[in-house]
């Protein structure tokens, strides 16, 4: 039976931060997750919350204006889900219920105002809808608090808040890092033992920011910030790297943002505290948090459980494919294949990662054949779907280089032989001549796929076709291509 699509549909978030305002609009497709529109403003609403109790005037000003903007944009697309979110500032404030009331009266937008259990499990969520193989703690650092939940158990405990945002460390006396880190250090002592992990999944823009600038300063290549990594010793280098800057040189460094300069400080030495109490081995940046945590819990409710990297490839590859059909039954045509492929990732991420490359082998389709290689490389690489490493972004794009035909070479060399194995490089290869065989071979039809086999034994590839259909199928071209599997695998070919 093919995959089939729930209709499209839409999904808003107004999430009102203590430093951002922002509406993100989601276009949902089955259980995949497209964001098609993100705007936001930095209001600053929490900027003076510690000296006055109270929101930033400037601050409200800034947000009701924007708010007025995302409702009448909300008032044309009329999305299916629309969730409006306050989060610590709203929440801590002295006039917070008045801000929300006025909202609601210029606005007619009924602001929910989540506690802080509330944030820690919604940007829980959304880690583990990123990357539902997450472990460790998740922690959301927004402008006036961090929130901290343990990720990867049965089931989410409850998580806690901590007053350790940018606003909240804010020194009325400037800013000293050696002070700071005495704060924060203090400020982290109750969670210390309850939140101790190896592994730490750091959601926000600030640390998306020191994201941004490791990679720029390490030369790496895929400038993506989801599913990020680096090593503890790497995140304490950068984080005291920023800590050091004065606010004219944190302007000039590499990917970050004037508007990040001036809280990006305390994030870093945040990173740094969370790293020395937690005893964490390795940062792991999401660009999914608590927006996508609320979009996640409705669409978990209407849809059944699907890996969100197998949901995104059938999502794209449907808009471009012929038949519906095709994915699954190429991949199950090719399950001898596929098992007998070098091990690049470990038998069940490789199998995970041979589904998601079946559901992309019509995604050049429609594409100029001039420059279908180069295209469909580049948009696998950098398709905005969740639940895959880097390396396995690399992967997938080289799976699919060789089923159009690419080079060993790729369009990028330097990005794959940084990224992925020699092994793993193998087996994307001889993936894609195999998807490439198959399609080729029935000429994307899943009848005439029926009617012919491929089976790996004694170190041979057998290509076979049932009775009446060798001459259809069996030709020239697909003799070529499956030649072309046959010495990617290192086997004699037997047709």
């Amino acid at each position: 039976m093919p995959e089939s699509l729930a209709p499209p549909r839409e999904a808003a978030v107004i999430d009102i931060g203590s430093n951002s305002v922002r509406l993100v609009l989601y276009r949902l497709e089955g259980r995949a997750i497209w964001t098609v529109f993100n705007e936001k403003v930095l209001a600053g609403l929490g900027r003076d919350l510690p000296e006055t109790g109270r929101l930033s005037p400037e601050g409200v000003d800034l947000a009701m204006a924007s708010l007025r903007r995302f409702a009448a944009v909300l008032e044309s697309v009329r999305p299916a889900h629309c969730f409006v979110a306050a989060t610590a500032a709203v929440r801590e404030a002295e006039d917070g219920p008045e801000f929300c009331d006025r909202v609601a009266a210029e606005t007619g937008l009924r602001v929910r105002v989540l506690s802080g259990e509330d944030e820690a499990r919604y940007a829980a969520l959304g880690v583990l809808a990123g990357d539902p193989s997450a472990q460790g703690v998740a922690a959301d650092m927004g402008g006036s608090s961090l929130e901290l939940i343990r990720v990867g158990e049965n089931g989410l405990k409850p998580g806690i808040t901590l007053p350790l945002g940018p606003f909240s460390l804010a020194d009325p006396k400037g800013f000293d890092a050696g002070r700071l880190r005495a704060t924060i250090a203090e400020r982290l002592k109750p969670a210390a033992k309850r939140f101790a992990a190896t592994e730490l999944h750091a959601v926000g823009g600030g640390w998306r920011s020191l994201a941004q600038l490791h990679m720029s300063i390490s030369g790496y290549p895929l400038k993506i910030v989801h599913q990020y990594a680096m090593g503890a010793d790497e995140a304490r280098e950068v984080a005291r790297l920023v800590a050091q800057q004065s606010r004219a040189s944190l302007d000039r460094l590499p990917g970050v943002s004037r508007k990040r300069a001036e809280t990006l400080p305390y994030a870093a030495l945040v990173l740094e505290g969370l790293i020395e109490r937690l005893g964490l081995k390795t940062i792991h940046f999401s660009a999914w948090g608590l927006r996508e945590g609320l979009v996640y819990e409705a669409v978990d409710a209407e849809q059944p459980v699907e890996d969100p990297l197998i949901a995104g490839c059938a999502a794209l590859g449907a808009r471009q494919g012929i038949s519906p059909s095709l994915p699954m039954a190429l991949e199950a045509w090719l399950d001898t294949v596929i098992a007998a492929l070098p091990p690049a990732f470990g038998e069940t991420r490789d199998a995970v990662l041979a589904g998601a490359a079946c559901r992309l082998a019509d995604l050049g389709a429609r594409l100029h054949p001039d420059h279908r290689v180069e295209l469909v490389f580049e948009q696998v690489l950098r398709a905005p779907i969740p639940g895959q490493t880097h390396a396995e972004r690399v992967f997938l794009a080289c799976v699919l280089n060789a089923r159009y035909g690419g080079p060993s070479a790729t369009p990028e060399p330097v990005l794959v032989e940084k990224l992925l194995s020699e092994e793993a490089r193998d087996r994307a290869r001889a993936l894609g001549f195999a998807i490439r065989l198959g399609c080729d071979l029935s000429g994307r039809s899943p009848q005439l796929l029926a009617n012919a086999s491929v089976a790996v034994d004694d170190g041979a590839l057998r290509l076979t076709a049932s009775n009446g259909y060798a001459d259809v199928l069996l030709g020239e071209q697909a003799r070529k291509r499956a030649k072309g599997l046959a010495e990617a695998m290192g086997l004699r070919l037997e047709i």
